[in-house]
């Protein structure tokens, strides 16, 4: 029987490339120890998943930013602030939109089978949808968006007015309109939580004419077509009118039904027609709220006379004043 050759390093060296990988030879005749490829292989694994992480990571935290298709958003996840849209406004943003395109993420919620609630960039979003419409453009079909994890709602409705504070000329219905709506949807517990909540950033003045505002927006939003237009001063006459004449919310509602005003300069004279009758009508006689009790209400100021007016009834008064605010 012939007897096998022994293969020398110098014999494997001239062997062919698949059976040195497979001895674990590399490089001049030199054999690579085999716990190299499994130190090898674990370190490029580490370093993937370190990597993979980190894009986790980023995402969540919302440093990535993604690239997401108009119809995964949900635009009505929040009640949003903006009751009208400035058509010039739109017309500047949609032509910056086609030349340069999107520049400024906007910031969804994660809700879920691929659709994501909006929180801020209602205009951006509008705007794309408008430009997709109007061209068929597949540039307009993805909007660049950051992913927000909020603690809460309340923290994605205060994302939502933070960047309108900052990047638009919001009035004061619609800032009244996002407090009472949060407050509807079970967002704060209610409307001056809401006002106290998303606008802490605020003074207190203007803090107080948001608050006033609400009364407008609870009374009235059902039949303004333009209310973003109403000027401070006016709306805060039409809320002292409110408070002071439970009857002028009915006949301002049944005149601006009947005017049917197709533009704001229109509504803006039914408004200041009312305030004139309501000037010119005779206060409303004290409502008797208890036996030798009566009451009167006005702007700022509650009266209480008659002769059951006792120190009694005044420490009452205080002790369910004093609780409630708690």
């Amino acid at each position: 029987m012939a007897k096998r050759k022994r293969l020398s390093p110098a014999t494997l060296t001239e062997a062919p490339l698949e059976t040195k990988a497979a001895l674990g030879w590399v490089g001049h005749g030199t054999r690579r120890p085999p716990i190299a490829d499994v130190t090898g292989d674990a370190a490029e694994q580490s370093a993937f998943e370190e990597v993979a992480g980190e894009l986790r990571r980023a995402r969540t935290e919302g440093r990535m930013v993604l690239s997401l298709p108009l119809e995964a958003i949900d635009a009505t996840h929040l009640v949003r602030d903006r009751v009208v849209l400035d058509a010039e406004e739109m017309a500047v943003l949609k032509d910056s939109l086609r030349a340069r395109g999107q520049q400024t993420p906007i910031e969804v919620l994660d809700l879920g089978q691929g659709r994501y609630g909006l929180i801020s960039g209602w205009r951006r979003l509008t705007a794309l949808q408008a430009l997709l419409q109007e061209t068929g453009e597949d540039r307009f079909r993805t909007i660049n968006a950051l992913l927000r994890t909020p603690q809460d709602v309340g923290a994605s409705y205060l994302a939502m007015v933070e960047e309108n504070e900052i990047r638009a000329d919001l009035s004061f219905y619609e800032r009244a309109r996002i407090a009472v709506q949060a407050a509807r949807a079970g967002v704060f517990s209610d409307t001056h939580m809401a006002v106290q909540s998303l606008f802490s950033a605020a003074r207190a003045p203007k803090r107080s004419k948001i608050m006033a505002f609400t009364h407008l927006v609870e009374k009235l939003d059902a039949d303004l077509r333009f209310p973003a237009a109403i000027p401070e001063k006016v709306g805060l006459a039409l809320v002292s009118a409110l408070q002071g004449d439970k009857h002028f919310g009915t006949h301002l509602t049944k005149a601006l039904r009947a005017a049917d005003p197709q533009d704001a300069t229109a509504e803006r004279k039914v408004l200041d027609a009312a305030l004139k009758t309501r000037t010119a009508t005779p206060p409303e006689p004290a409502e008797q709220i208890l036996p030798g009790v009566t009451l009167e209400a006005g702007r700022g100021r509650i009266t209480l006379k008659g002769a059951n007016v006792t120190p009694a009834l005044l420490a009452d008064l205080r002790l369910w004043l004093t609780q409630r605010e708690r």
